[in-house]
C-alpha cells in the first residue's frame, strides 16, 4: 500500500498571504505555544509567504498590549500584516481602539465573538461593525455565518467570515449575493465542490485562503485548493491576491 503523500498533491502551490493567523496561546487548552517564531516557521514550511496576524492576548486579556505586540511584530517582520482586535464586551472602549489602530495604519480588525462570549444579536456587534465600516477597516470575524452575517448588512462593510463551514455554505451564498463586501475563507470548505460553487455563483474573488495557524493544520486547506477545479488565476487570487486587494 502506498502512503498518502499530501505534499506531492499540493505541489508548488504558494500562498502569498494567509488571512487567518494568530499568535499566542489559550491558557486553558492544550496546543502549540503560538510564539511568533514557531508560527512563522510553520507558515514558511508550508510555502506561505506572508500572513495577516492577530493576537490571542488581545482577544482574551488586554486589547491594547496585544495589539501593540502585533504592531511590533509587523514592524520587525515584513511578512506580517498586523490585524487589530477589539473587545466586543466593551463596545464603548472598542471605538477609540479602532480609531487608534486606523491611525497606526492597520487595515483590518479581527473579532473573536465565541472567545468573548458575544452573540451576533448583541448591540455591541452592530456598534463595532458600523464604526469599522466608517473607518474603512476590513473585518475578519469568527462565529457562525448563519447568525453573524446580520450585524454587517446595509453598511457597505467589507467582511471575511473565518468560520464558514461547508454545511452552512448555502446560507453564506444567499447572504453574500446581497452584500458584495462579504467574503469567506476556505478553511472549512472541504466538500468536493465548495470552492467551485462559490466561484461559480459569486466569483473566486470572494474566497480567501486562511489556515488559522497554529491552531489548525494548514495542509487541509492547501490540499483542497491545490487539487480543486479552480483555474490557475483563480487559485492565485484565493491564495493571496484577494487578501492583498482587500488590505490595500
Amino acid at each position: 500500500m502506498t502512503a498518502f503523500d499530501a505534499q506531492r498533491l499540493i505541489g508548488d502551490l504558494t500562498v502569498t498571504l494567509d488571512i487567518d493567523v494568530v499568535v499566542g496561546a489559550y491558557p486553558d487548552r492544550d496546543g502549540p505555544p503560538g510564539t511568533p517564531e514557531s508560527v512563522l516557521g510553520t507558515l514558511a514550511a508550508h510555502r506561505v509567504e506572508a500572513a495577516a496576524v492577530a493576537s490571542i492576548r488581545s482577544a482574551l486579556f488586554d486589547v491594547t498590549s496585544g495589539n501593540d505586540e502585533v504592531l511590533a511584530l509587523a514592524a520587525a517582520q515584513p511578512s506580517v500584516v498586523p490585524v487589530g482586535t477589539v473587545d466586543l464586551r466593551d463596545p464603548i472602549g472598542a471605538v477609540p481602539e479602532l480609531e487608534r489602530l486606523a491611525d497606526a495604519g492597520v487595515k483590518a480588525v479581527r473579532l473573536f465573538p465565541d472567545e468573548q462570549g458575544v452573540e451576533a444579536g448583541f448591540p455591541s456587534v452592530r456598534h463595532v461593525a458600523r464604526h469599522a465600516a466608517r473607518l474603512g477597516l476590513l473585518v475578519l470575524t469568527g462565529g457562525d455565518v448563519r447568525r453573524f452575517w446580520q450585524p454587517f448588512t446595509g453598511l457597505e462593510a467589507r467582511v471575511v467570515f473565518l468560520d464558514t463551514h461547508f454545511y452552512h455554505l448555502g446560507d453564506f451564498l444567499v447572504a453574500a449575493q446581497d452584500e458584495p463586501g462579504f467574503h469567506t475563507t476556505t478553511r472549512l470548505l472541504n466538500s468536493p465542490d465548495a470552492l467551485e460553487t462559490v466561484a461559480s455563483i459569486l466569483g473566486a474573488d470572494r474566497l480567501l485562503y486562511g489556515s488559522r495557524t497554529p491552531l489548525y493544520e494548514p495542509v487541509v486547506p492547501l490540499l483542497r485548493l491545490a487539487t480543486g477545479g479552480l483555474k490557475p488565476d483563480e487559485v492565485a487570487a484565493v491564495a493571496g491576491g484577494n487578501a492583498r486587494r482587500l488590505l490595500a
